[in-house]
């Protein structure tokens, strides 16, 4: 039977791909720095291997005898590095198959530094000569969790999104969607949009969280400038804070305003929309 690994293995997508592979019965393996910590997330009878991007020799061990990998890289300003580095272990191994995570807009030498990254990885995969699959995600629900903090103080989310539409994304699905090819319910090199079933202001998404969580939720909007010396005073590296800024600019230009019927192409259901998400997700944590 094919073996998988799995990179970002305790992200926001890859945890949930982690579990939807789990619960097929294909093994895995999900690669991490930190053993530990990756068994408090993802549970227990989870092969998880050692390894880093920023050690590339540690990767031979990880990839070897594998047949299909998902990657996911974390935001980093070496994540095009560390993707290559990846890649380079999978294809060395013998991999079949990559599924590769990307993101929406994702352009080499966009203005926008992680429509930039993302676009490098992805012209990197494609130069490799391995069969590969590209989910280029939506804005991901699970970045609404980053409120939580000033929807349970306040009943607020503050951010430069004006109003701006967004077919944002449950991570469920886009992992759904990952598992699905993996699975071989889907063949083909080929790209894919994924988003969620409608494009909603944060507004919109305001107003669905309030009755999702039975609690007043109102959306403010505030300037790039004031977004990004929020967000380096919450402690976010200058960088980060810049690239999430510049993620807001691209979604306020339009980049995540339509939808895509990847979702049920791909999995044969419908993509969630952003009340089961603030039911599943957002009111546990809430709760505590």
């Amino acid at each position: 039977m094919t073996t998988v690994v799995v990179t970002g293995a305790t992200g926001n997508v890859g945890r949930h791909v982690v579990r939807g592979l789990g619960s097929r019965g294909i093994p895995l393996r999900a690669l991490t720095r930190d053993p530990g910590r990756a068994a408090a997330v993802l549970g227990p009878g989870v092969d998880l291997v050692r390894g880093d991007f920023a050690e590339p020799e540690s990767l031979h061990a990880v990839f070897a005898g594998a047949d299909q990998a998902f990657l996911s890289f974390a935001n980093d300003p070496r994540q095009v590095e560390n993707a290559a580095h990846a890649i380079d272990a999978a294809v060395a191994a013998g991999v079949r198959q990559v599924v590769l995570l990307s993101t929406v807009g994702a352009e080499a030498g966009a203005a926008r530094t992680f429509s930039d990254q993302h676009g490098r990885i992805e012209q990197r995969l494609r130069s490799a000569g391995v069969p590969s699959v590209i989910l280029r995600s939506g804005f991901l629900m699970s970045n609404l969790l980053g409120s939580l903090p000033t929807i349970g103080q306040a009943g607020r989310i503050f951010l430069p999104a004006a109003d701006a539409r967004i077919a944002m994304i449950d991570p469920r699905d886009v992992a759904a969607c990952a598992v699905a090819v993996l699975a071989g319910q889907h063949g083909g090199e080929e790209t894919h949009l994924v988003t969620g079933p409608e494009a909603l202001t944060f507004t919109d998404v305001a107003h669905r969280l309030s009755t999702a969580l039975g609690r007043a939720v109102e959306y403010v909007a505030v300037p790039d400038e004031a977004a990004l010396a929020g967000m380096v005073q919450a402690g976010l590296p200058p960088w980060l804070a810049e690239g999430v800024v510049g993620t807001f600019q691209l979604l306020r230009e339009g980049v995540n305003a339509d939808t895509t019927d990847a979702v049920r192409r791909l999995t044969g259901r419908e993509p969630r929309p952003v009340a089961d998400f603030a039911r599943d997700l957002m009111a546990p944590l809430l709760a505590r």
